[in-house]
């Protein structure tokens, strides 16, 4: 995904999570143009969707969501999919940008600058 930006990122994926990666975190989703969120099979926590439904409310202008249904070896299961495509579902609802592929999110970003 990030070889096909053509703008200024900040990543907030890192090995070790500190507490000041999570300020630095909270401060670039506040002066960020857009906040991105990708949801892989590979993720092994939640809470990324849940801060994309909050922000979707609060700044739905700004928010982008995507889920992958394969990462490599790994897939959700139909269950799960069925469940993201109700977050998905939610998330457009508060006109906030759903994406279906990384190509979609990259061309749509990369547009918008």
């Amino acid at each position: 995904m990030i070889p096909l930006l053509q703008l200024a990122y900040f990543n907030p994926v890192v090995k070790e999570w500190t507490p000041e990666k999570q300020v630095e975190e909270l401060r670039q989703r506040e002066i960020c143009d857009f906040c991105l969120y990708v949801i892989t099979p590979k993720m092994e926590g939640f809470y990324s969707i849940a801060e994309a439904i909050d922000d979707s409310n609060k700044r739905p202008e700004k928010t982008i969501f995507c889920f992958l249904p394969t990462d490599e070896t790994d897939t959700f299961t139909s269950v799960q999919i069925t469940s993201l495509e109700a977050v998905c579902k939610m998330i457009k609802k508060n006109h906030a940008k759903v994406c279906h592929s990384l190509q979609e999110i990259a061309d749509y970003l990369n547009d918008a600058v």
